[in-house]
């Protein structure tokens, strides 16, 4: 573990608590939209909403570190992937044009089998 991967947790953290607060957000006033509730109580419900989804990032936050393990976990993890030899651009560009030859390939092979099973059906069954 060293400083920069503490650092890059941290930002994680923030961003789930973004990412989880606007989630919220956005159930919080689907649902009252729905049920009629922004309608009825335009004076408070958008103050309350923003406010539950505050707290509602801020409680899902905090399940995702109050632990000292789930942190070291994290930085563990983080210590793991740094270790990792990515792939270089052409290799990635080579696996990825042998990955659609193949699934062009299947889909024609696909399509003869289920054209011919669907002619076969329906001489079979008029």
């Amino acid at each position: 573990m060293n400083k920069d991967d503490a650092t890059w947790l941290n930002i994680c953290y923030m961003a789930f608590f973004a990412l989880s607060a606007y989630v919220a957000n956005k159930a919080i006033f689907t649902t009252g939209s729905y049920y009629g509730w922004v309608d009825r109580y335009d004076q408070w419900y958008p103050i309350a909403g923003q406010v539950a989804s505050v707290l509602l990032g801020l409680f899902s936050l905090y399940i995702l570190r109050r632990t000292q393990e789930k942190r070291d976990y994290y930085l563990a993890t983080i210590g793991e992937v740094r270790k990792v030899t990515w792939p270089s651009l052409p290799d990635t560009k080579k696996m990825t044009t042998v990955v659609v030859i193949v699934v062009a390939i299947f889909s024609l092979i696909l399509t003869t089998f289920d054209s011919l099973w669907s002619k076969a059906l329906q001489t079979i069954l008029p």
